[in-house]
């Protein structure tokens, strides 16, 4: 996994104090609070790419890899140099393969190589993403609608077959009414995964993920206001964003 460090001086003159606290988190496995320190340099520099970059990382060691790829476009967009994009296709590439994506793997991968040929972890990730592909064959998805079809002609012929009795029938239906009012009362009241843990909110993020993120955020945005305040007690002028 490739990370950048914040000490090429790509933000040197534009001042961000906070890029380099986050990457301190980040080396000291403090990922939620670097999440949620990237996310503001990100905001405050959204045309930069080493943020949404670092921030594809955070998440990623978070086991929130699927989530962590658009972090990665996002960086990709903001990429003005090879090794930029190079870094962004790589770690894409290793989300598609834990996705088990391995078409999208390959042509990630591929780009990062046009852009770093002489790398041989992505070298080595390429080769092996294209023998996983080659192993596991995307499906057809045409053949496989062709076969429900096909199976659908085939359950009609059978019931044009079948002499069931009327009582039979009732019964069928309304076996099916009772399923469809078990299945209303599970969209009302959904259940926690098979192991025990809350479904991810809307995006893929977990409850307690979110609220984790969000207790950083409002951490960290204390600790800026507490020193403003402290600033303005001392009689200094406060500094604006633009220094930033």
């Amino acid at each position: 996994m490739f990370a950048f460090t914040g000490k090429t001086g790509l933000y040197a003159q534009q001042k961000d104090r906070i890029l380099p606290k986050a990457n301190q988190e980040y080396a000291d496995n403090k990922f939620v609070e670097a999440e949620a320190n990237y996310r503001i340099s990100s905001s405050k520099f959204p045309n930069k790419a080493t943020a949404p970059f670092n921030l594809g990382n955070a998440i990623y060691k978070q086991k929130q890899s699927s989530e962590a790829k658009f972090a990665y476009v996002k960086a990709l967009k903001n990429s003005n140099s090879r090794g930029e994009k190079h870094r962004a296709f790589h770690n894409l590439g290793n989300v598609f393969m834990n996705e088990k994506n391995y078409t999208q793997a390959v042509e990630a991968y591929k780009n990062a190589l046009r852009n770093n040929p002489t790398d041989e972890e992505t070298r080595y990730n390429y080769a092996l993403a294209k023998k996983m592909l080659k192993d596991n064959p995307p499906k057809d998805d045409k053949k496989k609608d062709d076969k429900k079809d096909q199976e659908k002609k085939d359950d009609k012929k059978d019931d044009k077959k079948d002499d069931k009795k009327d009582g039979e029938k009732d019964k069928k239906d309304k076996d099916k009414k009772d399923d469809k009012g078990d299945q209303d009362k599970q969209k009302k009241d959904p259940k926690p995964n098979e192991n025990g843990e809350p479904k991810p909110a809307p995006g893929g993020i977990s409850k307690e993920r979110l609220e984790n993120l969000l207790n950083a955020v409002n951490k960290e945005e204390k600790k800026v206001q507490d020193k403003v305040n402290a600033e303005k007690v001392k009689g200094k002028p406060v500094k604006t964003e633009k220094d930033w």
